[in-house]
């Protein structure tokens, strides 16, 4: 595949200018708007007034600033900024599903998106699959006429699976079925809707901020569906209100122009870190080396000039082993014992026992999550092989 796509320049090709000519655009932090005639309320009530702000809770200046550089970033219509990146997701598959309908989706997903599929929507009497997402013989198999959606994760937490994206949406194009994917994890480096998924969510309190100071997602989708979701009567979005405030979609864009160079500096100090540990003969999950299953894929599908990406796993056997490494990790400045990713510091976590605490510890077992897998978000260190030294007496003194 001819790697063409440049979304950080695509986002510093934009011209946001604030009102009175600043560099940055304005903040609008009003949740309601004048209007000057009656006709124009009532026309933007029914979605015909252009250019014209209703009520925050619809749409607001900042936030359009702000899905503006991510439609631009992922080569969509249109996006939509949410309060958090399951909001995104929630949306996303309750605007697409109705009672009744199908989900396909991989077993290998954030524990959060997985509770919401394999336990909230059974209220909604929508039922879902899970599936090796690497296999796609057993997708094929599990589409039923009323399947709606196939949802899966451009990089897939926490076993850091690659999602063929082109090879799915192949197979969704043909049933009429909905492509839906997660890119948390490699912004930038995946472009999912250009490789031909339908709709991009995001948790933009990860990387794409990049300060952990917030809580917010993103859905980047055709103008037709954020229309569809933002419409006053019967949007999911609209009618559900997981709104971003406007005061953060200013903070995100402003960090949205530095993703690359984050991007490129986590990627970087992630595979310095993965050859350490070969080195080491540790066991390792890393998609940038050349034992990863998907490595061949993921150098087909990603884009050029931003690496393999942050994340790396170690596995400890078990989590009465992982647990005191942790915690020594962090007394020796490491990084910080915390979940999340994304972060300028390095955060690490037993994925088993936190961030896929939701997944019973028998589908755990399933999909291959090891009691002993500590998820590493590598963060901006300077000194990366200092940061390896250190984990490594870290192992060494309690392995």
């Amino acid at each position: 595949m001819t790697k063409k796509t440049d979304p950080a320049t695509a986002i510093q090709n934009l011209k946001h200018f604030g009102e009175f000519g600043g560099v940055n655009p304005s903040i609008t932090d009003s949740a309601t708007f004048t209007f000057m005639t009656e006709d124009e309320m009532i026309r933007a009530f029914h979605g015909e007034a252009e250019g014209c702000f209703l009520y925050s809770r619809h749409w607001n200046p900042s936030n359009k600033y702000l899905a503006e550089a991510l439609a631009a970033m992922e080569g969509t219509e249109s996006a939509w900024v949410t309060a958090s990146g399951m909001a995104a997701i929630t949306t996303t598959l309750l605007q697409l599903c109705n009672t009744g309908d199908h989900i396909i989706t991989s077993i290998t997903t954030y524990g959060g998106t997985f509770a919401f599929l394999n336990n909230y929507l059974k209220k909604f009497n929508i039922e879902v699959t899970f599936v090796n997402i690497t296999d796609i013989e057993s997708i094929k198999r599990a589409i039923r006429p009323n399947t709606k959606v196939l949802y899966t994760e451009s990089m897939t937490n926490p076993m850091l699976q690659i999602s063929d994206i082109p090879e799915l949406a192949k197979i969704t194009k043909e049933d009429g079925i909905s492509l839906v994917v997660d890119n948390t994890f490699t912004p930038m480096i995946v472009s999912p809707h250009l490789l031909g998924a339908d709709i991009v969510v995001y948790s933009m309190t990860k990387f794409i901020n990049g300060k952990n100071d917030c809580v917010a997602g993103a859905i980047c989708a055709s103008e037709e569906f954020i229309n569809a979701i933002s419409d006053v009567n019967t949007g999911t979005a609209m009618l559900l209100g997981p709104v971003l405030d406007p005061l953060r979609s200013s903070s995100i864009l402003k960090n949205l122009g530095t993703l690359h160079i984050r991007m490129q500096k986590h990627s970087e100090n992630a595979l310095y870190l993965a050859k350490r540990f070969e080195e080491m003969g540790l066991r390792f999950v890393y998609p940038g080396m050349p034992s990863h299953a998907q490595y061949g894929l993921f150098n087909r599908i990603m884009n050029e000039g931003f690496g393999y990406g942050g994340m790396i796993a170690i596995d400890l056997d078990t989590a009465e082993k992982a647990a005191p490494i942790m915690e020594l990790m962090q007394v020796r400045g490491v990084g910080y014992h915390a979940v999340s990713l994304g972060y300028f510091k390095t955060l690490f976590s037993n994925s088993g026992k936190s961030t896929s605490s939701e997944v019973p510890e028998e589908i755990q077992k399933e999909m291959g999550l090891s009691p002993g897998l500590i998820r590493f978000s590598v963060g901006l260190d300077h000194d990366i092989e200092n940061t390896f030294q250190v984990i490594k007496s870290c192992l060494v003194d309690l392995g």
